[in-house]
């Protein structure tokens, strides 16, 4: 019995060592540990920190914030291991629950044996991102002849609906003036309408207005959120951003085709469109050395600066969050961390700064800038030989520290001596000294191989060597300083006799020092027999009053005919210099600057501070596989990204743009998350029309008013707004199946811009310096509203300098995006505060009476005729019978103004019918 004993216990442990010794078997041993401790939070699509453990691919890849979190061969790197084993309860897993010390062992183990996780054993797959409707080709059937319509009819009838009536002429006239132009028709307008309702005529006048390019800018501006100020605390002013508003402006309006449009937002510099590149750089940002000095703030700083671009990039024209993998893979869409970077690294040579426009008209005005500095310094020079001769009797003007001018006589000089006796402080410091004969030659010059010497002299390098004394070039950093407080003296030697009557000298001719002046001084010449002969000092001058600056010239002591002279050249240079002040640096550009582009790295948590491996510049690797090497010179590589987006076969390009479209013309899209087409975002409700029109964009050389034409010409468009189907409004209260035209509210922009047009007083100027809506263009708080306008703060609110994050005083309640973020569509709501600004504010009570006042210069006398035209101005039609009535006690009781102030505030006026 004691044997039989021992044999079963030895078997017992050599059976247990062999345990022991076996590999951990991962869905034996590891899987049940996971699903016990670890699937409540870590699988799914909606794991915890982004870490999944029931699916092979996605654990290795690890979590959003630590990854990968399983080192195969590594335990102790693992942070697997530290989570589950961590003295610390804040990073404790399971929290608050300590894994039983074998099930530690086995994960330990089965980590230091290589993780061996078999393929084909886990019990969820993972989604395949790119199976999304969006990330697929466009497809239309080109076999069949359709339109809009047949689109939308074939959903209604699926849904049991159909289209609603026609809306009057007038009211299309309306909707479609508003839609294309912001603006509501001229009276004229419509009355030519009633008489020949030629629907395509009032398309293709509207296409063909500048009023067009102004409205749909407005939407692309929105969209890519243009402001006039940098944002956020210190939100200073961005005084040279409007070219790229004007660029949208024009851009419109000229129907560029738009994958021309998208290529010259990226890389206008390379084609001749120098201000596009504005939308580079239209975000808020806080520059380096505003959010702090240190180099990891600044650091800090540059990536959230080129994150705003990749992000305008990926929303605008993909219609892609890419901005949310900066600091993790995203968690819908198939973008990664990698991706985002290599997107940056297209963008990499970008700086948010201003620059010169480049632009032909531009080039031409630096090059008559370039002329005009150069008569003007022709003009000085020619003035110079018109000083009073030295010694002619009248007292010539005061020594100063920019130019003086000695003029003698005609004579034979072999050296020259310029002698200081005196300085208004310190040592003496001659920034040039010139001497000319008269052909005006400089024969001073060392180039001409005159010698000099000196008593002394202090050298400072690269600012004071008696070599810079005639070295031709002018200021404090290329003088001599003599070594003796108050004197000294230089000698120049010239190689041959010269013949010369002209002595130019001073302390500093650009003007930025006025010490170390002669005030005293004795000029000589040796005309080559040894003698010094004197020929000029200060005897003559006014009396030096402390004033070293240069004064006016004078004719004083020229004869007359040099006076005559002298007068004509002064007239020129008055002209010069104000022409030059205007011309100036030419037009700058809020742009950005390109320079050599920075090395990207893949950043661990999106941090500066923790670079990983070095990413070249590429596109999203799910939809292609364009890779840049890593020294691509840096237009070269927004070229090569504006061309991928802008390629015909990119599932996403043309989708998103003929969705804003619709958007523009229906409220909302046929997809309703129009900057979000990825996973997270809304389905289409019209995917095949949606394709259909892509399609067609791109067919019809990607123009913008084509598609406008389609739409606001089809049936559907065209249809009523009225309310009058309770079936359909039960069904489809949001109109998303378009049973009806869906009205809604005008823009604030519209609503402005429409007051100004139906008072008279909107300016039509376009381009150019926005106008102020606040009494600064920038800073921290305190923005002040403008309330009575010059006549050019009554141009179009597009033309309002954007202060970012301050809305507009009135209209800003109407929902108009303040910058701070893309408005990819505008949201409508309704407060109390919209009635009172639009029915207290000071602007409108303006426009109410410069509507009552061009009434009564439009019409006769008549009341009943004043009220008819103020209808015929504001709603496009003659008023009722009783609306005629009630208008006429209220203007023969409160005056003509009252009734115009209400029309402002009638949802007729305020709404597209």
């Amino acid at each position: 019995m004691r044997n039989y004993i021992g044999l079963l216990f030895l078997s017992i442990l050599a059976t247990s060592g062999n345990l022991r010794a076996a590999p951990i078997d991962f869905v034996r041993d590891v899987r049940p540990i996971f699903e016990a401790h670890c699937y409540d939070c870590h699988s799914g699509e909606e794991a915890e920190s982004g870490l999944r453990l029931d699916v092979k691919s996605a654990a290795f890849k690890g979590g959003d914030n630590h990854g990968p979190d399983i080192v195969a061969g590594k335990p102790d790197e693992s942070p697997l291991i530290h989570f589950v084993q961590t003295d610390d309860e804040d990073e404790l897993m399971p929290p608050g629950e300590r894994l039983p010390e074998e099930e530690i062992a086995i994960l330990t183990r089965w980590i230091d044996e290589g993780a061996v996780w078999p393929d084909g054993v886990d019990t969820v797959e993972l989604a395949d991102r790119m199976d999304h409707w969006s990330f697929k080709p466009v497809q239309a059937d080109d076999e069949v002849e359709q339109t809009i319509d047949d689109f939308i009819d074939r959903r209604l009838e699926e849904a049991g609906l159909k289209r609603a009536a026609p809306a009057s002429p007038v009211d299309w006239l309306r909707r479609v003036t508003f839609d294309l132009t912001g603006l509501p028709p001229t009276p004229e307008e419509v009355a030519e309408f009633r008489k020949q309702p030629d629907y395509e005529a009032v398309v293709e006048r509207l296409l063909a207005s500048p009023r067009y390019g102004e409205r749909w800018a407005q939407h692309w501006l929105d969209v890519v959120r243009y402001a006039d100020t940098h944002g956020f605390e210190v939100n200073t002013e961005r005084p040279n951003a409007w070219p790229y508003r004007d660029y949208v402006i024009e851009a419109f309006n000229r129907d560029v085709p738009y994958d021309r449009f998208i290529r010259e937002q990226i890389v206008g510099d390379a084609l001749g469109e120098d201000a596009a590149t504005g939308f580079l750089v239209t975000a808020s940002v806080l520059l380096p050395g505003q959010i702090g000095k240190d180099e990891p703030s600044k650091r800090l700083a540059r990536q959230d600066s080129l994150d705003e671009i990749v992000n305008n990039i990926g929303q605008t024209f993909l219609g892609l969050s890419v901005g949310c993998a900066r600091c993790h893979d995203h968690k819908f869409d198939p973008i990664s961390a990698r991706d985002y970077y290599a997107m940056q690294a297209f963008v990499a040579g970008v700086e948010y700064a201003d620059r010169p426009l480049n632009t032909p008209e531009a080039e031409q005005e630096r090059r008559e800038l370039a002329k005009l500095k150069s008569r003007l310094k022709q003009v000085e020079a020619e003035l110079a030989t018109l000083t009073p001769f030295v010694g002619n009797g009248t007292p010539r003007q005061m020594v100063n520290a920019r130019t003086n001018v000695e003029r003698i006589r005609r004579t034979s000089a072999r050296r020259l001596r310029f002698t200081v006796l005196a300085t208004n402080r310190l040592e003496p410091c001659i920034d040039e000294l010139e001497v000319f004969d008269p052909e005006g030659t400089n024969v001073a010059l060392a180039s001409a191989e005159t010698k000099v010497t000196a008593s002394g002299e202090i050298q400072v390098a690269n600012r004071h060597d008696l070599t810079y004394l005639t070295d031709g070039k002018y200021g404090n950093s290329s003088s001599w300083m003599s070594n003796e407080k108050g004197g000294g003296w230089v000698i120049l030697e010239f190689p041959t006799d010269v013949i010369i009557d002209r002595i130019v000298w001073g302390r500093d001719r650009l003007g930025k020092y006025d010490d170390r002046l002669a005030i005293d001084y004795r000029i000589e010449i040796d005309p080559g027999d040894g003698t010094w002969l004197p020929v000029a000092d200060a005897s003559d001058r006014q009396k030096f009053d402390g004033s070293a600056k240069k004064p006016a010239f004078s004719t004083d002591g020229l004869p007359v005919e040099e006076q005559i002279a002298a007068k004509a050249l002064l007239d020129e240079k008055k002209q010069l210099r104000k022409r030059i002040a205007t011309s100036e640096g030419g037009q700058m550009v809020f742009a950005g600057k390109f320079r050599e582009p920075d090395t990207i790295y893949l950043l661990n948590r999106g941090d500066p501070e923790q670079p990983g491996e070095v990413v070249p510049a590429a596109v999203l690797s799910s939809f292609d596989s364009l890779e840049l090497p890593v020294d691509t010179a840096e237009q070269k590589r927004r070229m090569a990204l504006a061309d991928w987006i802008a390629r015909p076969e990119n599932p996403l390009t043309a989708r998103v743009m003929v969705n804003r479209i619709w958007q523009g013309h229906f409220g909302i899209g046929l997809v309703e998350t129009s900057s979000d087409f990825g996973r997270n975002g809304a389905m289409p409700t019209h995917p095949e029309l949606l394709d259909w029109l892509a399609t067609t964009f791109v067919e019809n050389g990607w123009s913008i008013k084509q598609m406008h034409r389609m739409i606001v010409l089809s049936q559907t468009y065209r249809q009523s707004s009225a309310v009058d189907n309770p079936a359909a409004v039960d069904q489809d209260a949001d109109v998303r199946l378009l049973w009806r035209f869906p009205s809604r509210r005008l823009e604030g922009e519209a609503i402005r811009d429409s007051m100004l047009a139906v008072s008279g007083e909107l300016n039509l100027k376009m381009y150019g310096r926005g106008y102020n809506l606040f009494d600064k263009r920038g800073g921290l708080t305190g923005f002040e509203p403008v309330e009575t306008f010059p006549k050019d703060g009554l141009r179009r609110m597009i033309y309002a300098h954007k202060v970012r994050r301050e809305r507009e005083a009135v209209f800003g309640a109407f929902d108009c995006p303040d910058g701070g973020q893309s408005a990819a569509r505008r949201r409508e709501s309704t407060t109390p505060i919209q009635a009172l600004n639009l029915f207290n504010s000071k602007f409108t009570l303006d426009r109410a009476n410069a509507m009552s006042d061009r009434v009564r210069k439009e019409v006769s006398e008549d009341v009943r005729d004043q009220i008819v035209r103020c209808y015929e101005l504001a709603f496009a039609r003659s008023p009722k019978a009783v609306e005629l009535d009630d208008a006429e006690e209220v203007v023969r009781e409160y005056g003509l103004p009252v009734l115009c102030r209400v029309l402002f505030n009638c949802n007729e006026f305020l709404v597209m019918p």
